[in-house]
């Protein structure tokens, strides 16, 4: 039988979300400009979802929002909690509505498993658990990242990237013997090296979200 020339799957992809609080676009784009400066490949050529919420009622100019993305090398692909008008506006401009973490919690949650490492994650690699958990017998070297949609367990010092919750839930947590990293993120919030350096980073901790806040908190050896 021949293969098709089209074939459509189902699949799952991590996408970022960016919160707009304001309508000022001049506003935006130096809070955006200072966010890129801080962790520029982090974010180029990311895909991302806007979260209208905070503007529902007052009136942005998409097309000019749009471009200005464009302009940093960032894609729109979706919004999400946006009002009709707003959606209505995004359609005729071929950007796709996407339901909000609060909208998706309604149906049921696929069971989370969890993904086990046994070695270190050395400069170059990255690991992703996709739906599940993330545990790692090891260290992750300086220039590695580690991606869960779950929780990150790492049985050794964290010198690279390590990204939880990387499919929204803010619930998700990232432990390690030693936080020496490059980047943490949970459900999109991020921390450089500069954040942690405050706290005491020979320590195990735990890296968790506090309302819309990380926070660093030392665990017991």
């Amino acid at each position: 039988m021949a293969k098709q020339n089209l074939e459509l799957k189902a699949t799952s992809f991590t996408l970022s979300v960016l919160h707009i609080n304001h309508h000022d676009l001049d506003i935006i784009a130096a809070e955006l400009d200072n966010k890129l400066a801080q962790a520029p490949q982090f974010f180029l050529g990311a895909p991302l979802v806007l979260n209208l919420s905070a503007i529902q009622h007052i009136q942005i100019d998409f097309n000019a929002l749009k471009q200005l993305l464009i302009d940093r090398n960032l894609i729109i692909v979706g919004i999400t909690d946006a009002t009709p008008e707003q959606i209505e506006q995004a359609k005729h401009m071929g950007i796709a509505v996407v339901k909000s973490g609060k909208q998706a919690r309604k149906a049921e949650l696929p069971e989370r498993a969890t993904k086990i490492v046994k070695q270190n994650v050395r400069s170059g690699q990255q690991i992703y658990a996709q739906n599940a958990d993330l545990i790692i017998f090891g260290a992750v070297g300086n220039g590695a990242e580690v991606i869960a949609d779950g929780s990150i367990h790492i049985y050794g010092a964290l010198r690279g990237k390590a990204m939880a919750g990387a499919a929204g839930d803010n619930q998700s947590v990232i432990i390690a013997n030693s936080l020496e990293a490059e980047l943490v993120s949970i459900a999109g919030q991020y921390w450089l090296t500069e954040h942690l350096q405050q706290y005491d980073l020979s320590q195990r901790g735990c890296i968790r979200l506090e309302g819309a806040s990380l926070t660093v908190e030392t665990l017991p050896q």
